[in-house]
């Protein structure tokens, strides 16, 4: 069932959790674990305040511990309340999932979600699917209000669950894992909705049911985080996908492989490289890609600089090869300490191997973490062509993340314990800027970034 794939995959939640009741922690739990939670970002993040200051973290801290209710709370209830603290680091890489196994939980019971689904252009919110019974509320209206509240009071209700370092990324985000999903998760469910849309001049008001969650929504929408690996060919232009880059190295370096044979034996003179609606991964499977196009030894940033703890020595001694330089430096400093580790060039490979062409590469908005790190990369070797809309995430960020739970609610936490700098060691707090710029309409089924640079090459 995609629901399955969708919580499982997207979110790593473990499918034995869906359907079972969802745990409930008392107060006095909550407050332990969001004291545990304030004292151990400001142990463990690299520069907890780089994007917000330390009044106003310990403000949120205060409102948040004094809010909470003296009973007991549910699983969902607690997430939402760490998630407004966490978020307050403005640090995409600092976050606390999506609290998918209450969903998966409401899901089982026979939940209902908001049936619309919307997606932002230049900060409007958007009809980008209908799944309502509405059949003429048009797919690009504007979504102005929702029972009352504007749509700008509803996105300042749900931003403080959801971590990143500026509005264009939140809403990024709230793209990536749906409004219909973000929406219950504040407002709960709803039997049916008043909405005011706006098309062509015209405001309109509608009332719409909710739509089960499972059969009326899961089943019928695909995620916006859709990378996946694939090779086609338009004449004499090679369009590589490469998909995440992470999973099983060797399957991908195979197919990497695989790709650029093919793409020598149809003496391809263009290369699209396509890094949209990418969730990142690891910079050893982006730079085997960039090896088959670099015309020099490269790097994959200008310098990485680490903050090791004891949570995250803790984390290295039982999930990480110990054996390893990277984590073995991680282990030998002192807990607050802050150290750079240099992983070395990278070599193109053998000319013989090696693509010649011109190289174009596709980002836009949902293009993450190392996925925007390389078009950085690219971009600053002037390895290629950056063609597409700003991503969401900076090229030079606080990331490097790792994992730990929180004692008493097993909440986990990811936190950003590393600052990577660009190659070109710009750290401006702005995303890929592209060289051509195309804009990703997200509303509908047209590939306008892809259309229109291949009719641009032709």
């Amino acid at each position: 069932m995609r629901l399955s794939h969708l919580i499982c995959a997207l979110l790593c939640i473990p499918i034995s959790t869906w359907g079972q009741s969802s745990p409930q922690f008392s107060a006095g739990e909550v407050a332990a674990d969001l004291q545990y939670l304030h004292e151990s970002l400001q142990a463990t993040h690299y520069d907890l305040y780089a994007y917000t200051n330390e009044r106003d973290f310990e403000a949120t801290y205060r409102q948040t511990r004094e809010g909470l209710p003296q009973d007991s709370l549910t699983l969902l209830e607690t997430i939402n309340t760490f998630q407004r603290l966490i978020s307050t680091v403005n640090n995409g890489h600092t976050e606390i999932d999506f609290p998918a196994q209450s969903y998966g939980v409401y899901a089982y019971a026979g939940g209902t979600v908001f049936p619309l689904e919307i997606a932002f252009e230049h900060g409007q919110p958007l009809v980008r699917k209908n799944w309502s019974e509405r059949a003429d509320i048009p797919l690009g209206a504007e979504l102005l209000s929702i029972n009352g509240q504007t749509m700008a009071e509803i996105l300042a209700t749900i931003y403080p669950q959801v971590s990143a370092e500026r509005p264009y990324f939140k809403q990024a985000k709230i793209e990536m894992l749906s409004f219909p999903r973000c929406y219950w998760q504040v407002y709960g469910q709803q039997a049916n909705y008043t909405v005011v849309i706006q098309s062509e001049g015209k405001t309109q008001t509608y009332t719409i049911e909710a739509i089960n969650l499972i059969e009326g929504y899961e089943t019928k929408r695909d995620e916006v985080l859709n990378a996946r690996m694939q090779l086609a060919f338009f004449d004499r232009v090679a369009y590589l996908n490469p998909g995440n880059f992470g999973g099983d190295e060797a399957q991908y370096q195979h197919f990497v492989d695989s790709a650029f044979l093919e793409i020598k034996a149809k003496q391809s003179e263009n290369l699209i490289i396509d890094l949209r609606n990418n969730a990142g991964g690891d910079n050893s499977f982006s730079d085997y890609l960039v090896s088959f196009f670099a015309d020099q030894p490269f790097r994959w940033n200008a310098a990485l600089r680490v903050k090791t703890s004891e949570l995250l020595k803790e984390n290295v001694r039982l999930y990480r090869d110990t054996t390893s330089a990277y984590w073995q430096k991680a282990l030998s400093h002192k807990n607050g300490e802050i150290y750079e580790y240099d992983f070395g060039d990278c070599q193109p490979k053998a000319e013989a191997k090696r693509f010649r062409g011109k190289v174009y590469v596709l980002v836009n908005r949902q293009s993450h973490s190392q996925s925007a790190v390389t078009a950085a990369q690219i971009q600053d070797y002037q390895f290629g062509t950056i063609v597409g809309e700003e991503t969401g995430d900076y090229p030079s960020l606080y990331a490097s993340q790792f994992q730990y739970t929180l004692p008493r609610t097993q909440i986990p936490v990811k936190v950003s314990k590393g600052y990577i700098v660009r190659v070109n060691g710009s750290t401006a707090a702005r995303g890929v800027i592209p060289d051509i710029y195309i804009k990703d309409h997200l509303l509908d089924e047209e590939d306008e970034i892809l259309d229109t640079l291949l009719e641009m090459i032709r």
